[in-house]
């Protein structure tokens, strides 16, 4: 196998994905239901969230069972498309 075609992550396995928006009152719940469109045994706790340092920002760490490079995909670019959403890492 070359180093292009390894496998940089194996799947299935329980996969962080770090988003960032707006302070919302809507914020955390819009992203569970997001996630859960794609991953719906991902529940409340699998969200770990802080606020920024000036309290304008809320920062949440979502823990998803991805299955697939495809499945971690769809919920990256469903979060991305999210108008809450600012960043997704």
């Amino acid at each position: 196998m070359t180093p292009q075609t390894e496998k940089l992550i194996d799947f299935p396995c329980a996969f962080p994905i770090k988003v960032m928006g707006a302070q919302h009152p809507d914020f955390l719940p819009e992203i569970l239901k997001t996630v859960q469109q794609h991953a719906p045994d991902t529940t409340e706790a699998h969200i770990a969230s802080r606020p920024s340092s000036g309290g304008n920002y809320l920062a949440a760490t979502v823990t998803v069972q991805a299955q697939n490079q495809e499945h971690l995909d769809n919920i990256y670019r469903s979060l991305t498309a999210h108008p809450l959403v600012k960043v997704v890492l």
